[in-house]
This record gives C-alpha cells, structure tokens and sequence, in this order.
C-alpha cells in the first residue's frame, strides 16, 4: 500500500510543479515588460532660465516619472550625459530646442525623449536630436547587448554547478572558478566585440568585465550549494536567471522598471553586469563604481563560502580519522576472537 501512495505523491508534486514554475517564469519575465514605464529617470534640461523653467513643467507633468537637473548650457548637459548623471537632456537655445541622446545608454529612453520633446514643440519646428554617445554600428538597436546578458548569466550558473557536481573543494574550486570565468571572458569578448561588433571599449578591460560578471554568478551558486547543499543550486539558478535576468534592466533600463524590480536588479550580477558593460564600453567607465562593488561582494563571498566549506570538511576529516588509524584500533583488533580452523 505504501508504494502505490508514494508514487501519487510525486505524480501530484509534478502536477503541481510545472505550472508553479510557469506562473513564476511569467511573473518575472512579463510582468516588468508589461509595466515599463520612467520612473525618477534621471534626465536634463539646459539653457536661459525662462526656457529652464518651461522645459522642467513639461518633464514635471507627470510625477514621479522623471528627476530633473537643470544645467546653464549644451556643454554642461552633453558633459552630464557622457558622465551618466543624465540619460539624455533638452536644449533650448536661439535656434530652437535640441534633444541630446545617448543610444548607448538605452535605446529605449532615447527613444522616449525624442517623443516627449516632438510632441511639446510644434509641428512647424520640430527639435533637432542629436546621439552623443550612439551604439556601435553592429548593434544600433542596442538589441544584441540585451540578448547577451542570458548566456552570460547561463555560463556562470553552469560553471558553479559543476564546479559543485565535480565535488571540488577549497583552493580547488576556487581555481576552477575563476579561470573558467576568465576565459568566458575571452571567449565573449571575442565574439561580442572582435566578430559582432556590438561592443566599442577596450577590448581587454571588457573581457574583464565580462570574465567578472560570470564569475559573480558562479561562485554566487557555488557557494550557496556549500552553505545549503543542493538547495543551494536550485536557490542560486531562481535568483540568478529569472530575477537577475529579467530585473536586470538591460533590454531599457532600471528606472523604467516597476519597483522594486530595478533596484533589486541591479544589486544581482546579471543587472550589475549589464550596467558595468555599458559603461566600460560605451561611457569610459563612467559611473562604474557601484556596479564594481556589486560584483566584486558577489564574487568575493562567494568564493570564501567555498574556501570555508572546503576548510571545514577537511577539518571533520582530520577530527574523525580512520578506524586503521585510531589508537584503539590494534586493543579492538587483539581483543576478536581468532578465526576457527577447518
């Protein structure tokens, strides 16, 4: 009676399982897209305070959706943007209202700006755009940078899985860790910047970024599976591909996200890797410290959770030595009764 009832159980776990996950995948994937929208996205405005003060009430119509900085003029504004304080900015001069984008930064916002400026001029003068910091020519819909980020977040989930599987241990596992996460790097580097051209900053300093980046996923999952065993992994590929992944904003951008989506996003390394990508290759590493920390603590703890676990597995080995070993063993073996002869 007893196998029959089991067996109903993992038939209704299942059952219930598939469309658990499902309804989780949906929620994490769909919802933030179906919600896009800005929120305090940082942009700015610039020229002669009457013009200042007008382009502020068109942004501020919508509360909450945009964070005004106001700047004297199109030098100060174009430095903003080249800085990542701002996603974009207007300009209002003599000649007429300019909108200064940065594909680069978001297509996405770009985008929006363009939009939100034509439709408060008139039709007879519609303003001038300008991309200041434009996406390379091998990508100019900034489609391909967001398409990279999944396999990226894939290698580093694999590699902390096998590293885990494999059962390697301490320095070990630290080793295979990070030298597999550096030649991702290579290998992606290679691709994304040398063969697709998507990529437009130091060739070097991106693998680095992107060798960093698995490696905060890795060793994120490698650790947790040393702390909670093979919950870990389960946690650890939950965390890192459908919140990481889909909060990460990288397709828009954070502030479009509905809360807390885009913050949370960027404090995982899917998030933190895609915004340190784009400012490494597109900005000059403008704006790149909180991403670095992001991904450095992830790595960082993740690879002295492994080293721990491995120190203390070695050292419950040496407290519990074999029975050959103990000072005992020969008394126990001397005290058994010797074998009958036939």
């Amino acid at each position: 009676m007893s196998a029959p009832l089991s067996l109903s159980r993992r038939t209704l776990v299942a059952l219930l399982l598939a469309p658990v996950v499902a309804a989780l995948a949906l929620w994490a994937f769909a919802w933030p897209a179906a919600r896009i929208a800005p929120r305090d996205l940082p942009v700015g405005v610039a020229g002669p305070p009457a013009a200042l003060a007008q382009l502020q009430q068109g942004f501020e119509q919508r509360p909450g959706a945009f964070e005004v900085h106001r700047y004297p003029d199109r030098a100060s504004a174009l430095t903003a943007i080249e800085n990542r304080d701002v996603y974009g900015a207007v300009v209002a001069s003599p000649q007429g209202v300019e909108v200064l984008t940065a594909t680069a930064g978001s297509p996405v916002v770009a985008q929006l700006l363009r939009d939100a400026a034509t439709a408060r001029t008139p039709a007879a003068a519609p303003p001038r755009v300008t991309d200041v910091v434009a996406t390379p020519p091998g990508d100019p819909r900034g489609s391909a940078l967001g398409a990279s980020l999944l396999p990226l977040a894939l290698a580093g989930v694999a590699t902390g899985a096998v590293v885990t599987v494999l059962q390697l241990r301490g320095a070990r596992a630290v080793l295979a860790l990070t030298g597999a996460s550096a030649l991702v790097g290579l290998v992606a580097a290679g691709l994304a910047h040398s063969w697709l051209g998507i990529l437009s900053g130091d060739w070097w300093t991106e693998a680095g970024v992107l060798g960093l980046t698995v490696l905060a996923v890795a060793a994120g999952i490698a650790g947790l599976a040393a702390v909670l065993g093979r919950a870990g992994l389960a946690l650890g590929g939950l965390v890192m591909v459908l919140l990481g992944n889909s909060f990460s904003g990288v397709t828009s951008a954070p502030e479009l996200l509905p809360a807390p989506a885009g913050a949370l996003g960027q404090l995982l390394p899917p998030g933190a890797g895609g915004t340190l990508l784009r400012s490494t290759a597109f900005f000059d590493g403008a704006a790149s410290g909180p991403a670095q920390l992001t991904l450095t603590l992830w790595a960082g703890l993740g690879l002295a959770a492994v080293l721990v676990a491995g120190g203390r597995r070695r050292s419950a080995k040496a407290a519990d030595p074999a029975p050959s070993a103990r000072p005992d063993a020969a008394d126990d073996a001397a005290q058994r009764p010797a074998p009958a002869h036939r």
